[in-house]
């Protein structure tokens, strides 16, 4: 038992010696490449990037025989077209263009760090959008921090309120922050095994007093306010500060909820802010989508009535310890989404 107890706050120092030189690193290394970090605003046309592949396609159809032929007429028609365009240019006629369909893709963590690219994306799109132009947004998220969501929410909302028609497609997952996300927009498509929902809130922290106390080891903490801190990790807990700690979580979903409610005033906010999730097929029947498709079928759908731009921050990689650390955070992120459905699954 002793040494169960020993090899334990072994463990417990170990931990956080290696927590204290990690974030003195990444402190120092912010510090080094923040004027560095600079990234750029990737501009991709997907209506000629589509128009390209169906000409592809076509071409690997045609017998051997004929595709010099039909490359030729191809080459002829862009010359006529081209052609056409320059006389109505020389007249003084504009051609009618169409409006733009802006696709973003957000593919949000845990610390919902992707936010600072969301929101340099919504501003580009709103200081050159016009009349017509719409969004869609390609959105997966299982959710995580609540002001993260809470401020990922408020870029979308922005566009919404300039006017612009939003569609959020959810070809994956869209839950807790992450359908925060996903309400605010005017339309949201769903795939039919999509997952949708968990409207709660949660919160969890292990504490380690009986332990120290067991190795007559004392925890200091000493605070200004009655409520500063409810809940710790090495000191004692009470049942006031359990109770003022739930009460907080309350007061998050009650927020939450209220915010799905204003977003989608139709849906039955009380039956569907139960935590849980529901796949597209069952999201459709209680309204917190409005329509089963992918995002590759909406933006084939409307190939023809937009123009078709994806837009998005890429942010420069620094050095070797940038990377690392983006990497780490794709693979804890795809584990944890896998944890986090098999958990619901069985409870």
């Amino acid at each position: 038992m002793n040494f169960l107890l020993n090899y334990g706050l072994f463990l417990i120092k170990f931990i956080t010696i290696i927590m204290v030189i990690s974030t003195v690193i990444l402190v120092f290394i912010s510090g080094n490449l923040k004027k560095k970090n600079l990234g750029k605003l990737q501009i991709t046309n997907l209506s000629e990037d589509y128009d390209q592949i169906k000409k592809d396609l076509q071409l690997a159809k045609i017998p051997l025989q004929e595709k010099k032929t039909w490359l030729k007429n191809d080459k002829k028609e862009k010359k006529k077209k081209l052609k056409t365009e320059k006389l109505l240019m020389k007249k003084g006629e504009v051609k009618s263009t169409k409006p733009t369909l802006y696709v973003i893709d957000f593919k949000g963590s845990i610390d919902a760090k992707e936010v600072d690219s969301l929101r340099r994306e919504v501003s580009a799109i709103l200081s050159v959008n016009q009349a017509n132009d719409e969004i869609l947004i390609r959105l997966e998220s299982c959710g995580g921090v609540v002001n993260g969501y809470g401020l990922a929410a408020s870029q979308i909302k922005r566009m919404r309120d300039r006017g612009l028609h939003i569609t959020v497609a959810v070809d994956k997952v869209a839950a807790s922050g992450g359908y925060m996300m996903a309400c605010v927009a005017n339309h949201i498509v769903a795939a039919p095994f999509s997952i949708v929902g968990s409207i709660g809130v949660i919160a969890q922290i292990p504490n380690f007093n009986r332990l120290l106390k067991n190795n007559n080891i004392d925890v200091e903490m000493h605070t200004a306010g009655k409520y500063k801190r409810t809940l710790t990790l090495l000191g004692e807990n009470t049942e006031e500060g359990r109770e003022k700690f739930k009460e907080e979580l309350n007061q998050t979903h009650l927020l939450f909820k209220n915010f799905v409610h204003k977003m989608r005033p139709n849906v039955n906010i009380d039956s569907i802010s139960t935590g849980e999730y529901w796949y597209g097929d069952n999201a459709l029947q209680l309204g917190l989508i409005d329509e089963l498709g992918t995002s590759d079928d909406f933006i084939i759908k409307y190939m023809n009535k937009f123009n078709i731009i994806s837009i998005s921050y890429i942010k420069k990689r620094g050095k070797i310890f940038d990377y690392l650390a983006d990497s780490t955070n794709k693979i804890l992120y795809s584990y944890l989404l896998d944890l986090w459905i098999n958990f619901k699954k069985k409870s």
